[in-house]
């Protein structure tokens, strides 16, 4: 009878453990590749849960979608080997963060001042995952539809103590070396002197460029870049056929300073004549670039200008961007199918302009019968406008920006600057028409109740008139009057905006690889752990590489 006990506890043991290996087999957190040979971080700058919801509320509900099959990139990243997880963004002793400071934060994984570049929160500079990649013998890359020395991808390439210092970022993306740089910013490239039309550096420009960019010089100093690129062996480009034909590293300059907004580049998408390239077309050559070296990659994507129309509080525009950021995701996606060596993460540097649809108490629905047994004897009435699905063909069927209108309307004489001819410009460009009433509102100013002299942004002395909204609108050269128009059209698109400024919303972490790859990110965590994970999964986990 003991021999019994000992041969059935000894069969129990034995399948317990035959169990449990098949248990290990299956999970493919435990068998799946924890460190992945490529890394694309993807940043929607200014993307927050609102922004997502706004392309997955339009890919659903709009009656004549552009997305046909009503599937986003966040629905194809989730669909297999995706994870989501939710990241907070303050930087170091602030509630909310700039982009400077979260990229910071994001490309060093240690916590940053506001609008400090590759610095920690001392102000010391601070390796980050790029220069790291270098070090570990892999490519990289950093590409943007805005200017390469903009905040968020300088805070992968540079250090400086401050974001507006585009000169100095740009010497130092240049010392550092990634392989890939691609975006806008020309003018922080090229010496002062290609500001003389007559001068020989400027004759050469216009060669070179081909007639694709402007050629404007921001830089305070006589440094030509572009010859130092050379002497590093980048090739250059400055136009969508340059970059076609492009191999090894290169560097491509496609506008004197941000380059087209979504709604420009949706106008032009199919023009043969096009030259600049779109974020998805740089992405893709990017990679294919990148993806030659055996040791793997790394590579930065910002679609940079979702935050700039949340700071417009132009929610059409908004869409547009969304729409950009989304044909560049799936472009991405369709390269990794299938590939367990690359690791995707989508993200957002902050929350921008407090977004929302929201239910109003005007236009109220009519009463009408339904068929249902419970409305036999009664109409169904809401109580409230709960918002029309229309309302999003209308929002991506804007033609201009609000900035694009009002730089129409300023570009008048000071005669034709009437109240009649802004709600013109609004009525022709946009689905949502207003009277020349709210033209005459949009249009009013007042004393600058934020007056700072020796302050750019706020030096104005006449100001639009925000009714005690202004220090939530800095940006008084633009946005204010923005917010105006997005104000006096609120109702017809059911949509609030609280602000045109960043909040501090948590954003959403999707990612998509080996389950051990994305594992770290599928929580609640703080940009600086994104930003450590990052690391970890570029160099291995537990790796430290020095500069």
């Amino acid at each position: 009878m003991k021999h019994k006990i000992i041969v059935i506890f000894s069969v129990f043991i034995f399948f317990s453990m035959v169990s449990s290996c098949s248990q290990k087999k299956a999970d493919p957190a435990l068998s799946s590749p924890a460190n992945p040979k490529n890394v694309i971080m993807i940043i929607g700058d200014g993307m927050g849960p609102e922004q997502v919801g706004l392309l997955l509320t339009y890919a659903r509900q709009a009656p004549h979608s552009v997305l046909g099959d009503k599937t986003t990139c966040f629905d194809k990243i989730m669909e297999k080997d995706g994870s989501l997880g939710i990241s907070l963004t303050y930087a170091h002793d602030v509630l909310v963060t700039d982009s400077a400071a979260s990229g910071s934060q994001l490309a060093t994984g240690q916590p940053s001042g506001s609008e400090m570049i590759g610095l920690d929160y001392n102000g010391d500079p601070v390796p980050t995952v790029l220069e790291k990649a270098i070090l570990a013998g892999k490519s990289t890359g950093l590409v943007t539809d805005t200017r390469l020395t903009d905040a968020t991808p300088a805070a992968f390439a540079a250090h400086q103590p401050h974001r507006k210092m585009g000169d100095a970022i740009a010497l130092d993306m240049l010392t550092v070396g990634p392989d890939v740089l691609l975006g806008g910013g020309l003018g922080n490239w090229i010496p002062r002197e290609a500001n003389d039309k007559a001068s020989g550096v400027r004759q050469e420009l216009e060669v070179i460029t081909q007639g694709s960019v402007a050629i404007r010089s921001k830089r305070k100093d006589s440094q030509n870049l572009l010859v130092m690129a050379r002497e590093k062996g980048y090739g250059l480009v400055f136009n969508r056929s340059q970059l076609a034909a492009a191999s090894g590293k290169v560097i491509g300059l496609f506008a004197a300073s941000a380059m087209p907004n979504a709604i420009v580049v949706s106008n032009s998408l199919n023009d043969p004549d096009r030259s600049v390239p779109t974020l998805e077309e740089m992405s893709v050559k990017a990679i294919d670039i990148l993806s030659q070296n055996d040791q793997g990659f790394f590579l930065m994507i910002e679609a940079g200008q979702i935050d700039w129309a949340a700071h417009s509080n132009d929610a059409g525009l908004m869409l547009h961007e969304m729409i950009r950021l989304n044909d560049t995701v799936n472009a991405v996606l369709d390269w990794a199918k299938n590939r367990e060596d690359t690791l995707i993460i989508l993200t957002a540097d902050h929350t921008t302009g407090g977004f929302g649809f929201s239910y109003t108490a005007r236009d109220l629905p009519r009463a009408k019968s339904l068929p249902g047994i419970m409305f036999k004897d009664r109409d169904y009435k809401p109580g409230y406008n709960y918002g029309d699905p229309h309302v999003l063909d209308k929002l991506y069927n804007q033609k201009l920006s609000y900035g694009d209108i009002f730089d129409k309307f300023y570009q008048l004489s000071k005669e034709e600057q009437t109240p009649e001819n802004l709600a013109m410009l609004v009525n022709q460009y946009t689905a949502f028409p207003i009277t020349i009433a709210q033209a005459e509102r949009i249009l009013e100013t007042e004393d600058n109740p934020i007056y700072i002299a020796d302050n750019r942004k706020l030096n104005a002395k006449r100001v639009p008139k925000l009714d005690n909204k202004d220090e939530f609108y800095p940006s008084q050269k633009f946005s204010n009057i923005h917010a105006l128009l997005a104000l006096a059209v609120a109702g017809d698109h059911c949509v609030v905006w609280n602000t045109g400024t960043h909040t501090n919303t948590p954003v959403l972490v999707f990612t998509k690889g080996s389950a051990r790859a994305r594992k770290p990110f599928a929580g609640v965590i703080h940009h600086t752990q994104l930003g450590q994970y990052t690391i970890d999964a570029v160099l291995g986990s537990g790796a430290v590489l020095e500069r």
